[in-house]
């Protein structure tokens, strides 16, 4: 029991948070309006959901701190700068309302208001980083190495991470709990990030 007891507090003095991006209905739910390409019975969409709840859960059972980050724009997106196809597509679709149920966070993906160390970032780019209190919490939290995890792997996912190990955290991409809307591009970032981050799968994203 108390050798159990130490390996789940293991994170907090390992300085370990968990990055959940873009677990929002608009996004997973089989109504959302991105879905990223997964079909509502895609095995896909299944089994990163799966993955996904089995992170946030190790994370819990650890103490591990977690940042759930949604994407949000006002309803009129005078807030959205469309510079890119993505962000245009996002004011074409009507996506990520901000106070809308698509921008809300799919509901087994949530964060558990009622522990302190889970913390909610909204941001407006691509980036999780930009323009956001991202860093700061981190600072709050000690955080010296990042799991990340969220949808889509070549988009916010890469993004964030990229920074993030500029920034110099040690990175782990959750890799089950990521994808994109072609699993060449989902496989094609995982290698790309392969360079600069652990990638890892199934129990081996707690080790």
């Amino acid at each position: 029991m108390a050798a159990q007891s130490q390996d789940l507090s293991q994170g907090v003095s390992q300085g370990v948070a968990v990055l959940a991006l873009h677990y929002q209905n608009d996004v997973l739910h089989p109504e959302g309006k991105i879905r990223v390409g997964m079909s509502a019975d895609s095995p896909v969409r299944g089994a990163v959901i799966a993955a996904a709840q089995a992170l946030l859960q190790g994370a819990r059972q650890r103490e591990w701190p977690i940042v759930h980050v949604r994407i949000a724009f006002r309803p009129d997106y005078a807030d959205l700068i469309q510079n890119a196809p993505i962000f245009r597509n996002v004011a074409a679709i009507g996506a990520v309302m901000d106070g809308a149920w698509g921008s809300a966070f799919y509901e087994p993906l949530g964060p558990d208001t009622a522990r302190a160390n889970e913390f909610v970032v909204r941001h407006r780019r691509v980036n999780a980083f930009y323009g956001t209190e991202l860093e700061e919490l981190l600072r709050i939290v000690n955080a010296r190495r990042l799991v990340v995890a969220g949808v889509a792997t070549h988009s916010v996912v890469e993004s964030t991470v990229r920074h993030a190990v500029d920034m110099g955290y040690e990175v782990t991409v959750a890799a089950d709990a990521c994808a994109s809307a072609q699993m060449v591009e989902h496989e094609a970032s995982l290698r790309s990030m392969g360079l600069i981050a652990q990638i890892a799968r199934g129990e081996a994203v707690f080790s």
